[in-house]
């Protein structure tokens, strides 16, 4: 398995490790719920090195990534970000990332994306097979760590170590700073918990300081590390999609609720027409999200049904949620069926448990 340059750190704070798209990850240190609750209520951090970056840069760099992202690349000023996705040819998803508006360099657009551990390899071979004009990509994920330090008391955490204004830095958008002696480091307003924050790109060498610092920061407000266990309960009760979960191959950003980042007025891009005609036609399927008064939680690939039995979806996510004390989930269920406030019905060991649909984000913050 590889490592993120602070494994020797998870692994000195007895942390429970697993493989994750191929790394040594911390899945919880303490728990899951402590861990979640923390982030929830004060403030935690995370490494999440192992996810890829990728520079792209060039004086085509933005006409490329308008043809291989869903979202309106030109919309994007230096210090901006959007989250997007790789749509394939068959109204599929590649990969959904963040694109990074970097400020020009030596005249050339420059742009970096954040893309999933796992799809890494798939992700640059798909970018590189419609690769165009002058447009240079170069893989940074190694020589690259990121931090999550995510929660309400987040900025008060960071601003300790920082002269940079983090009351000034709008919700996804960035700037560089030094960070605990540490020189540019990314400061990024993004995050994957719902809770707020910011996510810390630095080089490897570095990783192991800004760690430390800011665990001594936040110290004060009870902070806590927090590992993949915590970021995917905290994602599941947001409605944030997990690649390989909630979306793949084979599903429409249209279907995972992600028209907002499908422009289909900038112009033909990769499924272009395929999503306009599921705008136009409607969709048969949608991602929604489910309660259930049962202390059973729902799993991936479980059964979704309806008053007779009958099949109308797939549960994609489900969990016990910490922070409202019963099961969630996320699902695909025919649309005509997806009406927040109804109920369905979920198959656990072949015996149906009551379920209701609401509205994503399950919980409100």
């Amino acid at each position: 398995m590889k490592e993120t340059p602070l494994t020797a750190k998870h692994i000195s704070l007895a942390a429970k490790m697993a493989e994750f798209a191929g790394f040594n990850m911390p899945i919880s240190y303490k728990s899951i719920i402590d861990e979640h609750l923390a982030v929830r209520k004060s403030v935690g951090l995370f490494d999440v090195s192992h996810m890829g970056e990728f520079m792209v840069q060039g004086n085509d760099a933005e006409s490329f990534l308008q043809k291989i992202t869903s979202n309106d690349v030109s919309a994007l000023k230096p210090g901006a970000i959007q989250y997007s996705c790789l749509p394939n040819t068959k109204g599929g998803i590649v990969d959904d990332l963040l694109v990074y508006r970097l400020d020009d360099k030596e005249g050339k657009k420059a742009f970096l994306l954040v893309v999933n551990a796992g799809n890494m390899n798939k992700d640059w071979e798909w970018i590189h097979s419609f690769k165009i004009g002058d447009v240079e990509i170069a893989d940074l994920s190694e020589s690259t760590a990121l931090l999550a330090l995510q929660g309400p008391k987040a900025i008060s955490t960071l601003q300790k170590l920082t002269d940079v204004n983090l009351s000034e830095i709008p919700y996804y958008h960035f700037k560089y700073g030094t960070v605990a002696g540490v020189e540019e480091v990314l400061i990024s307003a993004t995050g994957y918990t719902g809770s707020g924050g910011f996510e810390l790109y630095c080089k490897n060498e570095d990783a192991l300081k800004l760690w430390d610092a800011l665990m001594d920061a936040g110290e004060e407000f009870g902070i806590m590390p927090a590992g993949l266990g915590a970021r995917d309960t905290l994602r599941m009760e947001m409605g944030f999609c997990l690649y390989g979960n909630d979306i793949d191959d084979t599903t429409s950003p249209m279907e995972a609720g992600l028209g907002w980042i499908t422009k289909l007025k900038k112009g033909s891009f990769n499924s272009s027409e395929i999503f306009e005609a599921q705008k136009r036609d409607g969709i048969k399927r949608k991602l929604i999200g489910f309660k259930l008064k049962d202390r059973r939680v729902p799993r991936h690939g479980y059964r979704i049904l309806d008053s007779e039995n009958n099949p109308i979806g797939e549960v994609t996510s489900g969990t016990m949620s910490p922070s409202l004390g019963y099961p969630i989930a996320l699902g695909y269920i025919a649309t005509e069926h997806a009406k927040p406030g109804n109920t369905a019905y979920i198959e656990i060991n072949n015996k149906p448990f009551e379920a209701q649909i609401v509205k994503l984000p399950i919980i409100q913050l």
